[in-house]
């Protein structure tokens, strides 16, 4: 097996981009139709939200696949865009390391800077909650449920997880965070990190095993 992974990151997020981008030229052909006042209205109507948000989201995994493709090695194997069996959804990057295994999620958030909201104390139940622009909470569980699904398959080898933000609004020093076991940070610190780590596991044996398990997607 290869130190890293022959389908591109962001891949079907650029797939689901284009289908979404064809589909609504389609919408707007049906009002104005083929001719030049369709092609008109084509070009002067704006990408809806949804649609640019998963050319985004491309953007954002391959910027954090090439920050992880930069430290692949024998003792690394980083696999991209890897489909959960019977689901549309796919987890960005996974990283076999020597201590074990990473699950990433990368996240294109422009200006707006990640920070740990934690709320409850001494009289009410401790909660943590990621604030990036709005409570984007719901990020850190998908990352957990990605973490549990990888653990399922590699067994005794420990999982970690991490969500990874491009373009965010980082302080000059410090900044990242952990926050429920899932690493918050950026590209180059992430990929530092995991360039650093040192273990027993069998990183061949458990990147197959995974590759198998989760295809690309």
């Amino acid at each position: 097996m290869g130190t890293n992974d022959t389908t591109g990151a962001g891949a079907s997020a650029h797939r689901e981009y284009d289908r979404r981008r064809a589909r609504d030229e389609a919408k707007i052909r049906e009002t104005w139709g083929e001719g030049r006042i369709g092609t008109i209205a084509v070009a002067l109507s704006s990408e809806r939200q949804s649609t640019v948000a998963w050319k985004s989201g491309a953007a954002g995994e391959a910027v954090v696949g090439r920050a992880l493709d930069a430290i692949a090695s024998e003792d690394i194997v980083v696999l991209h865009d890897r489909r959960i069996p019977r689901t549309r959804a796919n987890i960005d990057h996974i990283v076999i390391t020597r201590a074990g295994v990473w699950v990433i999620d990368a996240k294109r958030y422009r200006g707006k800077r990640p920070r740990l909201q934690v709320e409850g104390g001494l009289f009410r139940p401790r909660t943590e909650k990621l604030i990036v622009g709005g409570d984007r909470t719901k990020l850190v569980d998908s990352v957990l449920r990605q973490a549990a699904l990888v653990h399922e398959v590699v067994g005794p080898v420990s999982v970690h997880g991490a969500l990874c933000f491009v373009d965010a609004d980082w302080p000059l020093f410090g900044g990242s965070f952990t926050t429920r076991g899932i690493e918050v940070c950026w590209p180059k610190k992430l990929a530092k990190q995991l360039a650093s780590l040192d273990g027993q596991v069998d990183v061949t044996a458990v990147a197959a095993t995974i590759a198998a398990h989760f295809p690309p997607a």
